[in-house]
């Protein structure tokens, strides 16, 4: 069974509330499908502001398959709960080939990076289809690879401003990709948690050398998943701050909410 995003129930506060983790806010939600150069249609959600012009998009690419990642890895769950809201940023998120979450199950099989070429350039033909401005590309373990494999190469460069990259591990990824994203120019923001389990920020500082206009944020105290309400809140101030003119503010995105607010189940 698919998920409906429609079947969120939304409830008027009472007053300013804490955003916590299953806090779900207002948005336009829809499921959407992508088709990929080789024939493939993969799920996904696409989540945009409610009113207001979108401010930026972001199409994510998620962590592992084969080790739990999807979709709705936990970071950019929350960050389609409460990007369009807070800083007017659309949310894509897909299941890549092979891919099941509650959204249901992308066709295809797990190809170790190689065929999710046609994955990213499909989701990133979607956005520029649907008129979405200002898009990046956001990566997450595995999805980090994927983003510097196939991000600065056309036909996908030429459609994004850039990348952020959570967890970097570098495995797929080589010199080459790094150097085509140093020659292209486009702004790259690497996070890289202080006790990750394969990239640690001083080795991730001398990877990324070949990119001159990288970013690297180290990050104290996070791990490579990113667990806890104050390592996902740091990772979505530092990519509205790169991908919005207005950015998080000073003191982050906020951290209460008066209005109508749904609460996720899973």
């Amino acid at each position: 069974m698919t998920f409906d995003p429609s079947s969120y129930v939304f409830q008027q506060s009472s007053g300013p509330a804490p955003i916590r983790a299953a806090s779900v806010l207002p948005a336009r939600r829809e499921n959407i499908e992508l088709r990929t150069e080789d024939g493939l249609t993969l799920v996904g959600e696409l989540a945009l502001p409610e009113s207001g012009p979108v401010t930026a998009t972001l199409i994510t690419l998620h962590p592992l398959p084969t080790h739990g990642g999807f979709m709705d890895s936990h970071v950019y769950r929350k960050a389609s709960y409460r990007l369009p809201a807070l800083a007017g940023v659309a949310v894509l998120r897909f299941n890549t080939r092979g891919t099941s979450s509650p959204r249901g199950t992308s066709q295809g099989e797990f190809q170790d990076g190689k065929g999710e070429r046609y994955d990213v350039e499909a989701a990133v033909q979607f956005a520029v289809d649907r008129n979405l401005p200002n898009r990046w590309l956001v990566g997450w373990s595995f999805g980090t690879e994927l983003a510097l494999m196939y991000g600065a190469v056309e036909p996908v460069a030429s459609q994004i401003e850039g990348a952020v990259l959570l967890s970097p591990p570098l495995h797929r990824a080589g010199e080459e990709d790094l150097a085509a994203w140093g020659a292209s120019g486009k702004p790259l923001t690497v996070l890289v948690p202080e006790h990750d389990d394969y990239l640690r920020p001083e080795e991730a500082k001398a990877r990324f050398s070949k990119v001159p206009q990288a970013r690297m944020v180290g990050v104290d105290g996070a791990k490579h998943l990113w667990v806890g309400e104050k390592y996902a809140s740091r990772v979505l101030n530092e990519i509205v701050d790169d991908v919005t003119d207005a950015g998080a503010g000073t003191a982050g995105l906020p951290q209460e909410w008066d209005g109508p607010v749904a609460a996720a189940t899973a």
